[in-house]
């Protein structure tokens, strides 16, 4: 029975965070890509913080055990770009970037609120939407599809070369899913994560 009630705990704990790092990921996709000319997201009713419109079964199940994993794609038509290679760039990092803000203001929010609040499951909480939401953007810097990292590396790469990672995007899934369930997945990311720790470190000194 304590088992049971430290998995409810948990999953409590950590909902918060991955509620946010999806929605406030997607949304960003979905308004920058209406900002870029593009409102096939707002019409499918994307550009929405409405964790429904966004979750993936699959994606959102690997989120919640392993703690990494991705939403629904937004669906974006690059031909209505006003300037497609800008567009489809800007685009790909805005979920990235929004996650790494979003730590960011939690963290910032946290330090001027943990005296106020000081029940430990309201810092587990705070904690767990940041440790989350930085996870979540790491992952998605992979550059393997579906991820945003894919259509990064296809907005800067040569059009040339670009018929490789499309050659691949039916393999993605089950490449993440291979990664998470034999444990590379860690190993991988590591680096990534120590990198957005650093960044985020260093704006969280300056406004602090």
């Amino acid at each position: 029975e304590a088992m049971f009630e430290n998995y409810i705990y948990d999953f409590l704990v950590i909902l918060p965070g991955i509620i946010t790092a999806i929605s406030f990921h997607e949304f960003a996709h979905a308004a920058v890509a209406n900002a870029m000319g593009d409102p096939t997201a707002r019409n499918s009713g994307r550009m929405s913080i409405n964790p429904m419109r966004h979750i993936d079964p699959i994606g959102f199940l690997m989120l919640m055990i392993a703690r990494f994993g991705w939403a629904k794609p937004v669906p974006v038509n690059e031909n209505n770009f006003r300037n497609r290679k800008l567009g489809n760039f800007l685009v790909s990092i805005a979920g990235i970037s929004m996650n790494i803000l979003i730590a960011i203001v939690t963290f910032i929010f946290l330090h001027y609120t943990e005296d106020i609040f000081t029940s430990e499951a309201y810092y587990n909480v705070m904690y767990s939407v940041v440790g989350i939401n930085i996870s979540f953007a790491a992952f998605n810097l992979l550059p393997v599809p579906p991820l945003d990292g894919s259509k990064l590396l296809l907005s800067v790469i040569p059009a040339k070369y670009r018929y490789a990672v499309y050659k691949y995007e039916n393999y993605g899934t089950l490449v993440l899913i291979l990664l998470i369930i034999t444990g590379t997945l860690g190993v991988v990311l590591n680096p990534i994560v120590n990198i957005i720790i650093t960044f985020i470190n260093s704006v969280i000194n300056i406004i602090l």
